[in-house]
């Protein structure tokens, strides 16, 4: 039987790169379920502030505070989603990985820049 090297070794190297992408991946797919809890929680509260605005409740959110406050939570799940995509083509990049990244991640920024605007606009007095 050969022995395994301890110290410095192929062996002990392979075994740390599998623990890292283990870990990596796991905290990926706890960012994808971090954001689709949040755009549940969110879409959840709309649809409570929207019920109480049509039985005209005063104690409700007015309409386009409700939608602002789902634009925020869809903002924070965006970003959490880029998180995890980078945090999935760190673990074995190839070419098509990367660019993959590189398409998620400016569709995701500009979708992200526009509706911080438009909440930023939504919340200024007219």
């Amino acid at each position: 039987m050969k022995p395994v090297p301890l110290i410095g070794g192929t062996f002990l190297k392979n075994e740390m790169e599998e623990i890292a992408k283990t870990i990596t991946i796991y905290i990926s797919l706890t960012l994808e379920i971090a954001a689709a809890t949040v755009i549940a929680a969110a879409l959840l509260k709309l649809v409570f502030h929207y019920f109480q605005i049509f039985y005209k409740a005063k104690s409700g959110l007015s309409a386009m505070e409700a939608r602002v406050t789902f634009g925020s939570a869809v903002a924070v799940s965006l970003e959490l989603l880029l998180g995890a995509d980078v945090l999935e083509t760190a673990v074995a990049p190839s070419w098509d990985d990367i660019g993959k990244l590189a398409a998620i991640a400016t569709i995701r920024t500009v979708l992200n820049y526009f509706l911080e605007r438009e909440l930023k606009h939504s919340k200024s007095p007219a």
